[in-house]
């Protein structure tokens, strides 16, 4: 397994990677006007901005992706994508670990996730991350979790 940054060269994958991965979060929130899910080719390439998107390749095969930014003095990390056959498997917890090393001088890291999405929240309360926010997007309640270096 390799973990690479992502270059807009690999945008149309990175967006198929993540529109799979997501239908399971859609599923659990009935919600199927999630941003990964709608986002465009156009947005996403926007997005090689001002985020590092970290892609993991195994055997060749694009298999997870997640991104990554600093600001107002805080690392944020989200659309953390794992292809749905190989979730469970620590490639997501290696992305994790990847993409809270690229700013390694950090003292606070923020996410979110919905509030339904269990296996998440456990992975991100594992690593110290603490639920200290709630909104509602659309549909679906959003938990925002923090951790402290």
């Amino acid at each position: 397994m390799e973990i690479h940054r992502a270059t807009t060269a690999n945008a149309d994958a990175l967006l198929d990677l993540q529109r799979v991965a997501f239908i399971s979060e859609a599923e659990l929130n009935n919600d199927f006007n999630i941003p990964p899910l709608t986002q465009t080719l156009a947005e996403l390439i926007t997005e090689f901005e001002h985020k590092t998107i970290l892609k993991v390749i195994l055997n060749g095969e694009l298999v997870a992706s997640g991104q990554v930014y600093f600001k107002n003095a805080s690392v944020h990390i989200g659309r953390m994508a794992v292809l749905p056959k190989l979730q469970g498997q620590g490639i997501g917890s290696q992305l994790f670990t990847a993409l809270e090393k690229t700013f390694p001088n950090a003292q606070r890291f923020e996410l979110f996730t919905g509030e339904h999405s269990q296996k998440n929240l456990a992975m991100y309360q594992r690593r110290g991350y603490k639920p200290f926010k709630v909104e509602k997007f659309g549909s679906t309640k959003v938990l925002f979790l923090k951790r402290y270096t």
